[in-house]
């Protein structure tokens, strides 16, 4: 079972993502910062062989989309998701919004527009609380230092811990001009952290008013107190923690994370085949 990739121009600037079809529920995959679609790529089989309508999305500023958009805010990022539903999805066809990390920061954002067509939102690793300037510079350091180019794939996947995780990471690297480099301008990703860095989400959080399922990782970056105040302020959030997985809970996870994301899909909107 394999994909098409498709693009499309919103606002002068060049979206691309993998269409694995389907005729069932809408699902759109939102990777996370510095990611790319492909992390998806198990997942959107599975679900595909479901019978669902699986979509997954090179953000801007990542992968095969414009990679120096001008606008990184995350009014873009949540517009650019919801134009793949209005352009992809077909009639009047429901979605689910799946999204780890900063996609799923984006899914969240998308959910409290309350738009007609969004059936639902998982979060993976993502929630409403918004980062310390501190956090948010040694990000952005981080993106800046990365020693590229890599010698080879290999040690690129060595870099980002070997396992599932370095290769779901590789995975976005390209080869050209004798090694391989990252498919994103660090400095872009950067921007578009700013505004995380100065506010948090709680009201979007409030807004929302569809199903909601947090996945989170035993070993990730949401604590304790921001998941009390995700469960305290929407009291049908729905909860699991994956022992032994971080903040990659996706790509260290995959089965675990595809049985309770396809569990949540039946659950809010009738699943794929009848």
């Amino acid at each position: 079972m394999s994909y098409v990739t498709r693009k499309f121009v919103r606002e002068g600037v060049v979206l691309s993502l993998r269409d694995w079809g389907g005729d069932g529920l809408g699902v759109l995959l939102l990777h996370g910062l510095a990611g790319h679609c492909g992390e998806w790529d198990g997942l959107a089989r599975s679900l595909r062989r479901d019978g669902y309508r699986v979509l997954a999305l090179d953000q801007r500023g990542h992968g095969a989309s414009e990679r120096t958009p001008a606008d990184v805010s995350r009014r873009a990022y949540v517009d650019d998701a919801l134009a793949v539903v209005e352009e992809f999805g077909g009639g009047e066809r429901a979605f689910v919004l799946v999204g780890q990390s900063y996609g799923g920061h984006a899914a969240l954002l998308a959910a409290a527009r309350r738009h007609p067509r969004i059936a639902g939102a998982v979060l993976v690793e993502a929630g409403p609380a918004g980062s310390t300037p501190e956090d948010v510079a040694h990000v952005a350091e981080w993106l800046r230092g990365l020693p590229v180019p890599f010698a080879s794939r290999g040690a690129a996947v060595s870099y980002f811990g070997g396992g599932a995780v370095g290769k779901g990471w590789a995975s976005g690297f390209e080869e050209r001009d004798g090694g391989w480099w990252p498919r994103f301008d660090a400095t872009v990703l950067a921007a578009s952290l700013d505004e995380n860095a100065v506010r948090s989400w709680w009201e979007e959080w409030d807004a929302v008013d569809v199903p909601l399922l947090a996945v989170l990782g035993q070993h990730g970056i949401i604590d304790a107190e921001q998941w009390d105040g995700m469960a305290r302020r929407q009291p049908g959030l729905r909860g699991v923690c994956l022992p032994g997985a971080g903040h990659d809970a996706h790509l260290e996870r995959p089965e675990q994370v595809y049985g309770v994301v396809g569990a949540f899909l039946r659950e809010a909107g009738g699943g794929g085949r009848v």
